[in-house]
């Protein structure tokens, strides 16, 4: 019996102190970020924001960035300036011609195009995807492009080995149960 009351009592004082916890705990402050899932992002010309997060969607960025904009499963679109890093996860990166792209723009299993005149300002990487640039274009830090090859063509080969030897055990299978019980039956 004393037990049950120390353990109500321990559980009522632990959900207080949790409750007064999350009272005094101060928000995150996020007036100028974006985040989205499953809804594009688009940024007027004109407008600024500072950073630009997006799931399963698309970025837009017509406008001015003053902080990363990230993108997983969409496309990153930038037309006048990015002021951080642009990182794509299996989408596509364009910056229109005379973008300003301040920090590093990395695509991971997608392409990077960059219009004529655009200024990145740290590193380009490329993994297992392609990497566009046009005239003028310029990189202050490491050009780093992986083609997709390098990453599908040991998956792929993997994949063949692992067909055929399923396709071997179950021959073998077949042939040890045709064997047992004999084919064509005997007359």
């Amino acid at each position: 019996m004393i037990r049950r009351i120390l353990a109500c009592t321990l559980a009522r004082v632990l959900a207080v102190a949790l409750l007064a916890a999350a009272f005094a705990s101060t928000h995150a402050r996020a007036e100028e970020d974006q985040v989205q899932f499953f809804s594009n992002i688009h940024v007027e010309a004109g407008e600024t924001v500072h950073d630009a997060v997006c799931f399963f969607c698309s970025v837009d960025l017509e406008g001015k960035s003053t902080g990363d904009v990230v993108v997983f499963f969409g496309n990153t679109h930038i037309a006048t300036e990015a002021g951080h890093d642009v990182v794509n996860f299996f989408g596509h990166v364009t910056a229109d011609d005379n973008a300003q792209l301040d920090h590093d723009v990395v695509s991971f299993f997608g392409g990077i195009r960059l219009g004529n005149n655009v200024h990145v300002g740290e590193d380009v990487v490329a993994m297992f995807g392609s990497l566009r640039t046009g005239d003028n274009v310029s990189i202050e830090g490491d050009r780093v492009s992986q083609p997709p090859i390098l990453f599908y063509g040991p998956l792929i080969f993997l994949v063949v080995v692992l067909v055929l030897l399923i396709r071997e055990f179950r021959a073998y299978r077949r042939r040890v149960f045709l064997r047992n019980y004999g084919y064509p039956p005997h007359p």
